[in-house]
């Protein structure tokens, strides 16, 4: 199998906004789950959205610097506490002096012991969400609560009707197998059913969160692991959801 390096993306794009998807290095997979990292550039200032752990962050960087400079980096998005989105928390500050984290309420106590952390000034986002401007936009942190961290937001980007979803929507590619965009639906959804099934908590969970992104207009769906929805997809993979039926505790033993 030969692996490849594959170079950043711009996934999305109005006027003076523009949504990256960051890069990928297959050989990755060898250390750990493949992960989405993705940055977000608005008015000439950016938001880092799920950077990722320390061994993704060289690579992160020198992506990101192709867009951006360092210094007008002023917001990292955490969609959630598991090491594959915050590991590199300890050295966001060296890299990026100006980012404030934008992180669940209930985490702001536990990322600490990622390491040392005293200069990076913490955002806590209040479980009902909470809006995050940058530049002249606003942004909307959206509540997906047991989706499946019992403090886990989405993204939406209303300039680009586009919503970063964290861990809903993740895949688990067979081994050398990726892709970044999902063209056949069907196959893809057989990567994703496993991941769905056991690691979200609940069907009510699941429920609320379609409740309130449904009435979302969406063109682009972008989730932390697997591949990116766009399109007729993202309505699909809406629909997907709502038909996969218990999920987590509701099929517990």
């Amino acid at each position: 199998m030969t692996l490849k390096v594959r170079n950043p993306v711009v996934v999305a794009e109005n006027g003076d906004v523009r949504f990256v998807w960051l890069g990928l290095d297959e050989s990755e997979a060898e250390k750990g789950i493949l992960a989405n990292q993705y940055l977000l550039v608005a008015d000439g200032e950016a938001l880092l959205v799920d950077p990722g752990g320390y061994y993704v962050f060289e690579r992160v960087y020198k992506n990101v610097v192709k867009y951006v400079d360092p210094e007008k980096v002023v917001g990292v998005f955490y969609s959630h506490q598991d090491p594959d989105v915050t590991g590199s928390l300890n050295i966001i500050e060296d890299f990026f002096p100006n980012a404030k984290v934008y992180v669940s309420a209930i985490w702001t106590r536990f990322l600490p012991h990622l390491g040392a952390v005293a200069g990076v000034k913490m955002v806590e986002l209040p479980d009902t969400g909470a809006t995050i401007r940058l530049g002249k936009r606003n942004l909307e942190a959206i509540p997906a609560h047991f989706l499946h961290s019992p403090g886990h937001f989405n993204l939406y980007v209303p300039d680009l009707k586009l919503l970063f979803t964290g861990d809903i929507g993740a895949a688990v590619f067979p081994e050398g197998e990726w892709y970044l965009y999902v063209e056949n639906f069907d196959e893809h959804a057989k990567y994703m059913e496993w991941f769905h099934k056991r690691f979200m908590a609940c069907r009510k969970a699941l429920d609320k969160w379609l409740a309130r992104v449904e009435k979302l207009d969406l063109e682009v769906i972008a989730p932390q692991h697997g591949a990116i929805f766009t399109g007729e997809n993202t309505r699909r993979f809406i629909e997907w959801l709502r038909s996969l039926g218990p999920v987590g505790a509701d099929i517990l033993g």
